[in-house]
């Protein structure tokens, strides 16, 4: 039986190799990206509805399908101040998360971070690891969250941080073996292939892959 997909953060790099993905995809009959304000894309079997993340109403209606994938994510940058960072990265995730449970989707499929922990020092891992941890207790029949490292592909603006990050690891590429080996760079379409496989295995339970079991993943 084919199934309804909806993503959230489709315009991002990882969401846009997974919205094209899913649309090539044959066990998906309709795929419906939720964002903000209108997108020029228009595919057979893509519906695009436009959201107010703050309206609970309104995402109720948006969050009506079979798997949601969460690819949403932002900088503290962009986002302009920690708080307003982790309105994204984290509310609006556990908020769709939490409707969609409500709404009767079964499965959930989130991109988080290498390095992911609730107890972290740094913000930024610390509120991924928090999202993560309120996605687990959500309640949905299968959950898998995706820790990729830095994320390779072109961006729509630039990100210093994530530039430098991708090239000081590419240096010693091959020295990162064993239990390093999670930290190399990965491209953003092998992480929404491994997104989609994992949809379709659905297994049950919470399942967690960082980079290097994702690329395995995303590449088969």
């Amino acid at each position: 039986m084919n199934k309804t997909a909806i993503v959230i953060g489709a315009t991002g790099l990882t969401g846009t190799h997974l919205v094209a993905a899913l649309l090539q995809d044959p066990a998906f009959d309709k795929v419906k990206v939720l964002i903000r304000r209108p997108w020029a894309h228009s595919r057979p079997r893509l519906e695009n509805v436009i959201v107010d993340f703050e309206d609970d109403e309104n995402l109720a209606a948006a969050l009506q399908g079979d798997v949601l994938f969460c690819c949403i994510g932002t900088t503290i940058k962009k986002a302009g101040s920690q708080e307003r960072f982790k309105g994204v990265d984290y509310g609006i995730p556990v908020k769709c998360a939490r409707i969609a449970h409500e709404q009767g989707v079964s499965q959930i499929l989130v991109m988080s971070s290498i390095g992911a922990n609730a107890h972290s020092r740094n913000f930024y891992l610390r509120t991924k690891g928090e999202m993560e941890e309120a996605i687990q207790r959500a309640g949905f029949h299968s959950i898998a969250i995706f820790r990729p490292s830095v994320l390779i592909g072109s961006r729509k603006e630039f990100r210093l941080g994530e530039w430098l990050g991708k090239y000081l690891i590419q240096l010693f590429y091959f020295l990162l073996q064993g239990r390093w080996k999670k930290y190399r760079p990965i491209k953003a379409a092998t992480v929404a292939n491994a997104m989609i496989a994992a949809a379709k295995e659905m297994e049950t339970g919470i399942s967690v892959y960082e980079s290097d079991a994702i690329q395995q993943m995303g590449a088969s």
